[in-house]
């Protein structure tokens, strides 16, 4: 009984040293991103936010809510500062909170939770200033304030359920695309005890229109935000695709004959959609479709013309959109944008501290490890090893952030029109996550069948003083 008691005594002074023994490994990784990625990088897309931002005139090619949030971080540190402390702090968090999860039940589960947070395809993207980069952060941030809230009485667990589905709303208006899988993930945070399948079929419909109702109700109704028809996008790359996969012009153009020949045999590139934009040899494409005195891009005529292709060549655009789909999941693309750092002028690319990591890009680049295929099976394959556990937070967890994650990444095969590891940044750290929950689950099956069995063991009260015959 005096054992039982120091052990008991001991268990908290214990726990409490675990605890601190993560929070300084943490304190050590936020230090270091900081001394890697200081002060951030303004990527090519992040300059047009930024100046939205500076100016208060949105438009809605890139995310007017990226817009808003830098305006309202960027007193902090301004320029490409204020996002970089945003995005790490966030990012640093989420995996800061899930380590001292894990660590309840074993400090080394905690501890090597921190270290997968330095995993090259999570970690190299958290100094880059990409609307996808925050968005998967922010995302994260919202399953793993549901996941540490679960157990919590309704009167704590409700904020932060709340606050929780404000943040998948927010990834929503940072990439509308993430729209369908925003249901997945609502569901989750929702009912963050048990993963249901049933409630989250229920949910998906009415979500999914909430969702998307929240776009144009922000975007146009609140931030005036200009319309520059980022959809249309779309519609030229699949009119490019089809025009190559079935030998025929499908824009309403009349090209010439060395144009359309370039535009069944040169133009189309899986990679992304800028060759028929600023991309030689095919800029006219653009520059024909905008022409002032005759716009096509962003009016009713493209859209139809893009509807006429998908009704009269069904398999073209299926063969284009799987080409793609290939390229994007199981080919080697960009990762981070080296080119601006192979600048000798550019200070950043050449820190004695971000160098090292950038070597280590261009080793790993190449390699599977950069396949967003690869990050869409081991996503799957963590929450099918969880889909037993999905009744315990732990495996609700790690079932709801790899559904979503799975459901995000398959809708670039019809919204898709570039193939940049970063739009796969979700699943990367969904995938992450929810493997150290699935564990976290296993421990607790383990943990949960031990007690079982030693109560078994263990005779009743009443068994114990019944009388022997």
């Amino acid at each position: 009984m005096a054992a039982v008691e120091r052990r008991v005594a001991i268990a908290p002074k214990a726990r409490s040293r675990q605890r601190v023994l993560v929070l300084l490994t943490l304190a050590a990784a936020y230090a270091l991103t900081v001394l890697v990625f200081y002060p951030g990088y303004i990527t090519f897309d992040a300059r047009y936010v930024y100046a939205d931002a500076i100016t208060w005139h949105f438009g809605d090619w890139q995310s007017p809510a990226m817009a808003v949030l830098w305006r309202l971080v960027d007193p902090i540190a301004p320029g490409a500062s204020s996002m970089f402390l945003l995005t790490a702090t966030l990012y640093w968090l989420c995996f800061g909170m899930l380590a001292l999860v894990a660590a309840r039940r074993s400090v080394w589960l905690g501890l090597a939770t921190v270290l997968l947070a330095f995993t090259p395809p999570a970690f190299f993207f958290v100094g880059m200033i990409w609307r996808d980069v925050l968005f998967a952060v922010i995302w994260l941030a919202a399953a793993v304030l549901a996941f540490a809230g679960a157990d919590r009485s309704a009167r704590l667990r409700v904020p932060i359920q709340a606050l929780a589905l404000l943040l998948i709303a927010l990834g929503v208006l940072l990439r509308p695309n993430a729209v369908v899988s925003a249901p997945v993930l609502a569901a989750y945070v929702i009912w963050p005890m048990r993963f249901d399948l049933k409630r989250t079929a229920i949910l998906f419909l009415p979500a999914l229109v909430l969702f998307y109702a929240l776009v144009p109700l922000i975007y146009y109704g609140v931030l005036d935000a200009q319309r520059q028809n980022p959809l249309h996008s779309i519609a030229v790359f699949d009119l490019g695709g089809i025009t190559h996969f079935s030998g025929e012009n499908q824009f309403p153009v009349a090209w010439s004959r060395d144009q359309t020949a370039l535009l069944i045999s040169k133009c189309y590139d899986p990679v992304r959609w800028d060759s028929y934009w600023h991309m030689e040899p095919c800029p006219f494409v653009m520059r024909r479709l905008e022409r002032p005195d005759d716009v096509i891009f962003g009016t009713p005529r493209l859209a139809e013309a893009w509807q006429h292709a998908l009704a009269a060549h069904p398999l073209a655009y299926l063969s284009h959109r799987a080409t793609f789909m290939w390229q994007f999941l199981g080919r080697s693309n960009l990762v981070l944008p080296v080119w601006d750092w192979l600048d000798p002028a550019s200070a950043y690319g050449h820190s004695p501290y971000f160098t090292p990591l950038v070597a280590l890009h261009e080793e790993l680049q190449p390699t599977l490890l950069f396949r967003p295929g690869l990050w869409l099976i081991l996503a799957i394959a963590v929450g099918a090893g969880a889909w037993r556990a999905r009744a315990t937070p732990a495996g609700a967890f790690a079932v709801g952030v790899t559904a979503s994650a799975v459901v995000y990444v398959l809708t670039f095969f019809v919204l898709g029109v570039a193939a940049d590891f970063r739009y796969a940044y979700w699943c990367v750290l969904a995938t992450i996550a929810g493997a150290v929950a699935a564990v976290l689950a296993r421990y607790e099956q383990i943990a949960s069948r031990a007690t079982a069995s030693q109560d078994s063991r263990e005779p009743s009260p009443d068994s114990a003083s019944a009388p022997r015959m």
